[in-house]
């Protein structure tokens, strides 16, 4: 390692101090990423990241901030090394920061081992297709849009609407069914507001949710350079979880959005050329190098499951964010600021949402074996009860027909029963399907065409 002193044109140091930059001197051999110490003249230590190298100069961002460094009397000192994340069974129940440092006022992680934040891309052939259920309590996405292991399954949001309720929701509720296996979640805030961070870390103390949790919160006042690593540390000590000590870990990521918008502050920073709305045009890749960190691999008996949260700008689903969160996702979960408006809960648009995994999560063996018919024909009787309501805005719904006054009933009571439930309420997919079975009791038998004979005889109730 080698210690040199800051570089010495104060007057452009100071004026990009507030970024949380400094600009030192370039040594051979420095590199993109690498972790640099900052010693301050009090004898304090603060860690930075490397994020350009020059000819010249280097860029470092600190975490921390720079506001306290004295330009002639601290130094820097290379690590040699990337970001590494201190892991051993002790980290379930923790709580850090954006840079992997406790904040919940325990002691320090006694480590078992480092690993790089940026993880080992796994052999392809070793992946295991995601194939087995895990229950949320959400009737919406048990029932119609179903999460399995090894999934990467994103929420698309809006601003006001409520991804975080949901996301403390899942992380109450989320679990393994019908086996005794460990199952973990590891969540990541990345860029929230302290009410927000409070939120979520109060919401896993009360609820006892912590003593399987592992949280990582970045704070909207954190360094830019912390909204990058925030989600990597998240799902560093996912892989630890499952490929160490074969958990299955489902990982929540809130608010992607705010992760890009960090990407595009530092690629503005370094005066890249920018591709679409001012997003850098590696950004597809960067997504894709943490989603794809999801999976399961042969001979392991562990999985990473990703749920990533981001707030769409505009609820615009063409934005650049959501666009190539979607092509690398397999599905996404789409939340409807019309149901918000209904004071439905959770308002989940669910002909815009979407699980290219669910047939594979759901049936005999993993849920029962009428789920993919109910999916088929909830979705057909809920079709049909929207179209007739939009008709009926038009020509009034004294001109429709009995049956079609049925079916306007039945979507508005799917409305109500199924998608909507208390921000507290698990239910399990037993029940869940109970609920759609009771919605087909309102039609005719012969309107049940999605459904299989000996399921409708065993199934469903008596009209109420």
């Amino acid at each position: 390692m080698e210690s040199i002193q800051l570089f010495t044109r104060q007057t452009k140091a100071i004026s990009i101090a507030h970024r949380s930059l400094l600009i030192i001197e370039s040594i051979p051999g420095i590199r993109y990423n690498e972790i640099v110490e900052v010693q301050l003249g009090t004898g304090e230590t603060r860690t930075g990241q490397v994020i350009e190298v020059g000819k010249e100069t280097t860029v470092v961002q600190v975490f921390g901030g720079v506001s306290e460094v004295d330009l002639q009397d601290s130094r820097v000192q290379y690590k040699g090394e990337t970001l590494k994340l201190p892991v051993s069974p002790d980290i379930l129940g923790r709580i850090f920061d954006g840079s992997g440092t406790p904040i919940d006022g325990g002691p320090p992680i006694v480590a078992e081992d480092y690993l790089d934040i940026n993880g080992v891309p796994a052999n392809p052939a070793s992946r295991m297709p995601p194939a087995e259920f895990i229950e949320t309590g959400i009737s919406a996405i048990d029932g119609l849009n179903v999460l399995v292991r090894g999934q990467k399954l994103p929420i698309f949001s809006g601003s006001g609407l409520p991804h975080n309720k949901i996301a403390a929701q899942i992380l109450r509720q989320a679990a393994l069914r019908g086996k005794a296996e460990d199952f973990a979640i590891v969540f990541a805030a990345i860029g929230v507001s302290y009410d927000d961070a409070s939120y979520f870390i109060s919401n896993l103390e009360e609820t006892g949710a912590l003593s399987r949790a592992i949280g990582f919160i970045n704070t909207a006042s954190s360094p830019v350079i912390e909204r990058l690593s925030t989600p990597r540390l998240a799902l560093t000590a996912a892989e630890y979880l499952a490929w160490e000590q074969d958990m299955h870990v489902l990982v929540i990521l809130t608010d992607i959005t705010n992760y890009c918008d960090a990407l595009r502050e530092l690629a503005a920073m370094r005066g890249e050329i920018p591709s679409r709305r001012g997003y850098p045009g590696y950004m597809y890749t960067d997504l894709a190098s943490m989603y794809e960190r999801a999976g399961r691999i042969t001979g392991r008996e562990g999985s990473v499951t990703i749920i990533p949260i981001l707030t769409m700008p505009d609820d615009d689903i063409t934005h650049p964010i959501a666009d190539l969160t979607g092509y690398i996702t397999e599905g996404q979960i789409v939340l409807s600021r019309g149901l918000e408006r209904k004071r439905i809960y959770p308002p989940i648009d669910v002909f815009l949402s979407l699980s290219r995994m669910m047939k594979e999560g759901i049936g005999e063996g993993n849920t029962r074996e009428d789920h993919n018919n109910v999916f088929m024909q909830s979705y057909a009787v809920y079709a049909e009860g929207n179209y007739l309501r939009e008709i009926s805005t038009v020509i009034g719904s004294e001109a429709l027909s009995d049956r079609d006054k049925i079916y306007l009933s039945a979507a508005d009571r799917f409305e109500r029963t199924f998608i909507s439930q208390g921000e507290h309420e698990r239910r399990s997919v037993e029940e869940t399907l109970g609920i759609a079975w009771k919605i087909f009791s309102m039609l005719h038998k012969e309107d049940l065409k999605l459904i299989q004979e000996d399921y409708i005889k065993k199934y469903l109730p008596e009209p109420s």
